[in-house]
């Protein structure tokens, strides 16, 4: 086990009078590919949206590296380390693919350089943004246009990446292209928490899964164990 890179303790928020989140403690290690599962309207995005700052918490606590990011902004938690790649993509739609990725490191202070060598290791992910440089990312493909996405989150050069909905609307083999991808986005170094549907491709990158029902952490462990677990086979497995 390695050391604790990211952590939620505690974290309820939600939208007005109405909660989403109670109590929720969630963590990923260095290095680590983490999955959070659960049903439509379980909290999963909710979840993500807090951590990146779009919606406050009502209370608990969230650390990257030990460093509180409750109340940050933004911009704030993006320069701190965490980007997202959000469902449905959001990409600039007008821009190029070039400019979208561009648009991912525009916190960065690294220099050209340093942001040309990123665009490389993309471009190396996937070959077709590429080939598309210069198109305007609004007539990409869907698989186009999450390959852009994740890119883009790339670009910010975080510690951790969280990916919503990895696989929503897209073909078997572009999911596995996907998939392959991101296994080598966390062999560069950068930790993923993966929030998907699709209950086997989540468990097929991850090593370790969190269940989140009603807003609420109800399982969680080695995605081997959640897999033979009987409550969570029949309820997100159809056994």
């Amino acid at each position: 086990m390695g050391e604790y890179l990211f952590q939620v303790e505690k974290l309820t928020t939600g939208y007005g009078d109405i909660q989403v989140l109670w109590g929720v403690d969630l963590d990923v290690q260095a290095g680590e590919i983490v999955c959070l599962v659960g049903s439509n309207g379980a909290g999963k995005s909710t979840l993500l949206r807090c951590i990146s700052g779009l919606l406050p918490p009502m209370g608990g606590r969230i650390l990257l590296r030990g460093k509180h990011l409750s109340l940050a902004k933004p911009d704030e938690i993006l320069e701190a380390g965490i980007a997202q790649v959000p469902e449905g993509r959001r990409l600039f739609s007008a821009m190029s693919v070039r400019n979208n990725l561009l648009m991912g490191a525009y916190l960065r202070r690294d220099g050209m350089g340093a942001i040309q060598k990123d665009l490389e290791f993309v471009f190396g992910l996937f070959p077709i943004l590429s080939e598309r440089i210069r198109q305007s990312a609004g007539t990409l493909s869907g698989g186009e246009q999450q390959m852009c996405s994740i890119a883009r989150g790339i670009m910010s050069k975080p510690a951790l990446l969280m990916i919503d909905e990895l696989s929503l609307g897209l073909a078997p083999l572009v999911v596995e292209r996907l998939s392959e991808a991101l296994l080598q986005v966390n062999q560069s170094g950068i930790s993923i928490l993966l929030v998907e549907q699709d209950v086997m491709t989540a468990f097929e990158l991850a090593r370790r899964g969190f269940v989140l029902e009603s807003g609420r952490v109800t399982l969680s462990g080695p995605t081997s164990e959640l897999a033979n677990n009987p409550t969570f086979q029949e309820a997100y497995m159809g056994i």
